[in-house]
């Protein structure tokens, strides 16, 4: 779960480059004010909060996954949403945009030059740039799911060789104590 979320970070960061530019000369540094309006016209904030919103189904998922269709009483029910409620509240305190902007800006004043940010801006204001915005979100969840399902055997065989490794221990430790 954590996975998706860092994966999904990454990939909101990385949709500035969406605009394919290169490498910034450090001596032209863009403006905060130009950063900022980059973040604003590329829509930075919506994939921000829909990293929050991604959280809470990955852990809705994890749960019915955990609970494999059994009944759970209202008790349990209450402490599993108590649970996500909070994890939920720490994400968005967390990815608070007040929080994140400045760390933003800062990246990008350290990556990009003012002409390269000024013609993102410019891009992003296109209907092109419209359209990668609006559909960015479902290119990374797609990106996502077909990552999930590359990793789906490699995660299996991680999980068997865990569990041969703790059965091999404890066999072992029954044979050192039992000797």
């Amino acid at each position: 779960m954590l996975t998706r979320i860092l994966l999904l970070l990454c990939l909101c960061t990385s949709l500035v480059r969406a605009a394919g530019t290169p490498s910034p000369s450090p001596s032209v540094s863009p403006t905060d004010a130009s950063i900022k309006q980059l973040l604003e016209v590329a829509q930075t904030h919506k994939l921000v909060d829909s990293v929050i919103a991604q959280m809470n189904s990955l852990m809705l998922q994890a749960i019915a996954q955990a609970t494999k269709g059994q009944q759970v009483s209202p008790k349990i029910q209450k402490d599993i949403d108590r649970r996500r409620d909070e994890t939920v509240s720490l994400m968005k305190e967390l990815l608070d945009w007040k929080k994140l902007e400045p760390m933003y800006v800062r990246i990008y004043q350290k990556s990009f030059t003012q002409p390269e940010v000024d013609g993102m801006i410019a891009f992003y204001k296109t209907p092109a740039g419209q359209a990668v915005i609006g559909k960015m979100p479902a290119v990374m969840q797609s990106s996502i799911d077909e990552m999930q399902q590359l990793m789906g055997p490699v995660m299996e065989k991680i999980q068997r060789t865990q569990q041969d490794v703790a059965a091999e221990l404890k066999a072992e430790g029954k044979t050192k104590g039992g000797g």
